[in-house]
């Protein structure tokens, strides 16, 4: 069951964490059933936020979201668990809060696309990219979790 092992990133932004939201992140991928591997909070560099933004860097707003994204602390995370990146998008709601879904985290904690509070991996290729660029292995723990008989 490879697909159980399936891992994503996912990173609540500096809003986020001012506006007291990290637990209710936690929450909702702890009750989906996902598995936390990694957790850190940091400020991230600008080099980091350069190299995992890279594919953003033409784009004209590319300078005002390294600024938003270094403005304050970044908790950075490695959840697990079967479609962990399709299904966290789906958590995450749309990119622009107005056309997330009720429900979303984006749709019950944002208003505007440039304050969006969180980022998540949009496939495995990313995940797998974004979290060797956050992460160290020996950050990340591997451990069975006691639900996993209930959930798989």
């Amino acid at each position: 069951m490879a697909e159980v092992k399936e891992r994503t990133f996912i990173a609540i932004k500096p809003d986020g964490v001012q506006r007291g939201i990290i637990g209710e992140v936690i929450k909702r991928f702890e009750v989906k059933g996902f598995k936390l591997v990694g957790m850190k909070m940091l400020h991230a560099s600008e080099d980091l936020l350069m190299q995992h933004y890279i594919d953003l860097k033409d784009r004209p707003f590319f300078p005002t979201l390294i600024n938003y994204m270094s403005s304050g602390p970044v908790v950075a995370m490695v959840w697990e668990g079967k479609g962990a990146v399709k299904t966290g998008r789906v958590m995450l709601g749309a990119t622009n809060p107005a056309d997330s879904a009720p429900g979303t985290i984006r749709g019950d904690f944002c208003i505007d696309v440039s304050k969006n509070i969180i980022h998540g991996s949009d496939s495995v290729e990313s995940a797998n990219k974004e979290i060797s660029l956050w992460f160290k292995q020996e950050e990340l723990v591997s451990y069975t979790s006691c639900a996993y008989s209930w959930l798989y």
